[in-house]
């Protein structure tokens, strides 16, 4: 697994992907926190840095995952590893990893801005580290979704539609349970919803039970995405 996880690592610096996307990610947060902080003129708004960065992390994911498993498909090199003394789990988690540790450089880049803002008040580092705890967990779980779907196409641009698609329609789930009228189907959806599970750590608590959710959301992805490999693999 660390094997493969240093040869993804590498693959995404080798190309300008793994730099822009954590270029433009920790821009984004750049600008976001100075948007709270010039024209709230206070740091107890910092809150908000992170409500709008779940649409944008939720949107350049599909970019990170879009070759994890495709890439290999296209270019035959998905032989060498099925082939190889070593187990689709261990190849699927060092593939996630990598791609979640391209998520996980850019998310910590997000908090510099964070330590710049101590110099001009005192924001609740509470409220920023659950923020950032929460923001790794649905990431996480995002990028394990994505790594399943681009398992599914040799296509690195269709990997990423479908995963946009995913990710948008998580973002929208929220509408979707407000306008529904069985209020059993409403706390199903409200149940599954990424930004329902993201609400607590936002406002700087520890919620056990999204902590849980999101870990299983990589879990079951995970191994959906080893068991689709295991299929080629005999095939």
């Amino acid at each position: 697994m660390r094997a493969i996880f240093k040869r993804e690592l590498r693959a995404y610096f080798a190309s300008p992907i793994g730099y822009v996307c954590v270029a433009a990610l920790a821009a984004i947060y750049g600008f976001e926190y100075y948007g709270v902080v010039m024209y709230t003129h206070s740091t107890s708004y910092i809150s908000y840095v992170y409500s709008s960065m779940f649409s944008f992390c939720m949107i350049v994911i599909p970019i990170i995952t879009m070759r994890s498993m495709s890439d290999d498909q296209k270019n035959k090199t998905d032989q060498a590893l099925l082939t190889a003394p070593v187990g689709t789990v261990s190849i699927v988690l060092g593939k996630f990893f990598s791609s979640f540790f391209v998520y996980f450089i850019a998310s910590t880049l997000g908090l510099l801005p964070a330590v710049a803002v101590t110099f001009l008040g005192s924001p609740s580092w509470g409220v920023i580290l659950g923020n950032y705890i929460g923001t790794l967990l649905y990431g996480g779980a995002m990028v394990s979704i994505g790594v399943f779907i681009s398992s599914l196409t040799v296509s690195q641009v269709i990997a990423a539609i479908g995963t946009f698609a995913v990710a948008v329609f998580l973002m929208l789930m929220d509408n979707l349970a407000s306008g529904l009228s069985s209020q059993w189907l409403t706390a199903i959806v409200n149940w599954i919803s990424f930004n329902s599970r993201y609400t607590p750590f936002a406002q700087g608590l520890f919620d056990l039970s999204s902590v849980v959710f999101f870990l299983s959301v990589m879990a079951i992805f995970v191994f959906l995405t080893a068991r689709k490999l295991e299929s080629r693999r005999w095939n």
